[in-house]
């Protein structure tokens, strides 16, 4: 028992990571119009703090750079550092007063978590027991989910100060983000990477030579291929529309729907609500236990008809309850959910997290060229053509999702590795 507890200490300080990079990507959306009323900003400008920031190019960058570092020194290496690199970005941030500044917070905050990601999911997976996988990745899940749904409502509540209120959100992040570092220095390394360090040292030890896991072995393997293809592919459609929620939602509220930015939050901080509540209920205590592409194509098909009801429906407040409760409540065991969990289990230990910061890479890489054109598509093709757009996305990832999809309920990740790559890898 005590084991466990601690297990599950380690799991929830290790799932902050995705806390703070969740709040930082809601942070800014939740104050997006009053930074553009304070720096007169077009929407070329707000087009490039998405696409640079951690929901886009800066978290891309970051998942690149620690998926390497992460596979070569050890699980807990990034925990040393990452995070006082995350504070830097905030201070930026909270102390901006011309647009460079809030540049140069987004990106170096995007940076720090992105290389945070790929660390998280593959240490949580990887001290998580066989038949509790899931609910220990659904954590890191849940972290993501309570980041915005607590900036949200912070949002709302500190409407009347204006920028102040949102300078105020960023240093709640702050907070929690020195924290989060302290109970950071304080977990084990990964036990699954120590025992590869092992393995290794004893091949060295009988004059042979180490092969490491390199990213040319992600083009050239079969098994990291095939991998690739599927979760690229749900991960990827999926996040197009989830990324542009992300930063974009409540300006597309405020501008389309004519909410008021106190509004706008109140209704994503209720979606996100939702996704905390969905993340517990069915992910964390079902995903062990029910078939997973089953609940995977029921979160799937949830969202898309969500989408359909905002896109051909207006937005009207019928709509947008319908929009959050069906969005909200699917997001919580959708494609990022499975996508967290399927990333650590198919891949060999000595390239889990390198794969995991190339796809997120990929990822963050095609969400920050949409957020780019996102403002400027809404206001040049209208919402409704820009909605068809996200449900085509949708409807990609459920096909790909529902085809490929493994079954690893149960299964140690040892098990799992020899399966795909043989005994002898």
């Amino acid at each position: 028992m005590a084991a466990k507890n601690k297990g599950m200490k380690a799991t929830i300080t290790v799932a902050m990571s995705n806390y703070l990079e969740a709040g930082a990507i809601v942070a800014g959306a939740g104050g997006l119009t009053l930074w553009v009323e304070y720096l007169q900003l077009t929407d070329m400008w707000v087009g490039l703090l998405g696409a640079l920031s951690a929901n886009g190019f800066g978290a891309a960058i970051g998942a690149l750079l620690g998926g390497y570092f992460v596979d070569r020194y050890g699980r807990k290496f990034i925990y040393k550092y990452d995070l006082l690199l995350y504070m830097i970005g905030m201070l930026f941030i909270i102390f901006a007063f011309n647009f460079p500044m809030l540049l140069i917070g987004y990106i170096v905050v995007g940076i720090a978590v992105g290389a945070l990601i790929p660390a998280a999911w593959t240490y949580i997976a990887e001290e998580a027991p066989p038949k509790e996988r899931a609910a220990r990745v659904g954590w890191s899940q849940f972290a993501w989910s309570i980041g915005p749904a607590i900036t949200l409502f912070l949002s709302v509540a500190l409407a009347p100060l204006g920028l102040l209120g949102s300078r105020l959100i960023f240093a709640q992040l702050f907070v929690v983000a020195i924290i989060t570092w302290i109970l950071q220095q304080q977990i084990n390394e990964s036990t699954i990477w120590e025992e590869e360090q092992q393995k290794e040292k004893v091949i060295r030890a009988a004059g042979k030579q180490v092969q490491k896991g390199s990213m040319k072995d992600l083009f050239t393997v079969k098994a990291n291929v095939k991998a690739l293809v599927f979760l690229v592919g749900i991960y990827l459609f999926w996040n197009l529309v989830a990324g542009t929620m992300g930063y974009f939602m409540p300006y597309i509220y405020e501008t389309v729907g004519g909410l008021t930015a106190a509004q706008a939050n109140l209704l994503q901080g209720v979606l996100w609500t939702f996704t905390v509540i969905s993340t517990y209920i069915v992910f964390i205590r079902l995903g062990d236990k029910v078939n997973r592409k089953l609940l995977f194509g029921i979160g799937s098909v949830m969202g898309i008809v969500a989408w359909m009801i905002l896109t051909f429906g207006g937005m009207g407040i019928v709509e947008l309850i319908l929009f959050v409760t069906l969005w909200g409540i699917a997001a919580g065991f959708g494609a990022q959910a499975f996508y967290a969990l399927f990333a650590s289990e198919l891949f060999h230990t000595k390239y889990r997290a390198q794969a995991q910061g190339f796809m997120f890479f990929a990822v963050r890489i095609g969400v920050g060229l949409i957020s780019l054109v996102v403002p400027a598509m809404i206001t040049g093709i209208g919402f409704q053509a820009a909605g068809i757009i996200m449900i085509v996305f949708l409807v990609i990832s459920l096909i790909i999702g529902i085809t490929m999809a493994p079954e690893t309920r149960g299964r140690s990740l040892e098990s799992i590795q020899d399966e795909r790559y043989g005994k002898s890898a």
